[in-house]
């Protein structure tokens, strides 16, 4: 049986695009994601494939183009490389796409929390470093989230997932993020900046530190979104877990401020605190060491 460009035997594909597959990765809303050896070079690359089988999926398709359009203007270590996009096409209509992507064998944040204070500030950094390498060339990720964070052995992290990535300044359609990690300008259709990212990954660090997420103008299972006005703060982290710096907890509270001028003024910024930190983290750490009895 043929369906698009894919070869398939007792419901996996044997090939994709013309790439042997080796296993299934995992399945999205309408996407399959797949490890796939490129038969010249041998090299192992996850495919996101989607296939078209009604309108719903343009958008879909959408996400994967734009995932391409973006990842390949960037080249930074925190950041998941893209590799070659794969389309077939019927008259003027994408009805099949596939993006190679670096093979990641690795967790997700939600799955994989860092294991010392000092070890989630040095991962937050690396987050904003990477998503502050996004802005410099123009981009915003617009959706930043624990699932989109992946930690790697070495518990370096690559930052994943640019289907709702948009340029800087760009207003959508229709509103795109995640409940609990929302920004308010996401919920109002309005514009999408580097201080959109910057809320998203407040609500990410509060998340990964306490265990909770943040009240959101859309809170997960809400049909609609509430009035930014109608949004309370959240607990600081310190309050919520004594042994948070007090520095980390105010940073992370001014990353979710309400109104996008209020928030940490850029990711470049937010990195440098959160160094900072790291580095008093470590002095703490290293006195406690060497008190006596220690």
């Amino acid at each position: 049986m043929r369906l698009g460009s894919s070869r398939f035997m007792s419901g996996l594909p044997q090939e994709i695009f013309g790439y042997p597959v080796v296993a299934k990765l995992g399945t999205g809303a309408a996407s399959e994601l797949f490890a796939v050896q490129d038969p010249k070079t041998k090299q192992v690359w996850a495919l996101k494939h989607v296939v078209r089988r009604t309108e719903k999926d343009d958008r879909f398709i959408a996400q994967v183009e734009i995932e391409h359009e973006v990842g390949s203007k960037l080249d930074h270590p925190n950041v998941r490389k893209v590799g070659k996009v794969h389309r077939v096409r019927k008259l003027f209509t994408t009805t099949e796409i596939g993006l190679c992507l670096h093979l990641i064998d690795a967790d997700a944040m939600d799955n994989r929390r860092p294991e010392t204070l000092l070890e989630a500030v040095e991962q937050f950094a690396q987050i904003a470093r990477g998503m502050g390498h996004m802005h410099s060339k123009g981009y915003v990720h617009a959706d930043m989230k624990p699932i989109n964070v992946m930690v790697l052995e070495d518990r370096s992290i690559q930052i994943i997932d640019l289907g709702q990535a948009c340029k800087i300044g760009s207003t959508k359609e229709r509103i795109q993020g995640t409940p609990g990690y929302i920004a308010p300008e996401q919920a109002a259709l309005d514009k999408i900046t580097a201080a959109t990212d910057i809320y998203n990954l407040g609500a990410t660090m509060y998340f990964v530190l306490v265990g909770e997420i943040i009240p959101t103008v859309l809170p997960p299972g809400a049909a609609k979104p509430i009035s930014a006005s109608l949004l309370r703060m959240p607990q600081p982290p310190q309050e919520k877990k004594p042994e948070i710096p007090a520095r980390l907890s105010r940073l992370i509270m001014d990353c979710i401020r309400v109104k996008p001028e209020d928030r940490v003024a850029s990711m470049d910024l937010l990195a440098s605190e959160l160094d900072r930190i790291a580095a008093e983290v470590r002095g703490a750490m290293a006195q406690a060491g060497s008190r006596p009895g220690k």
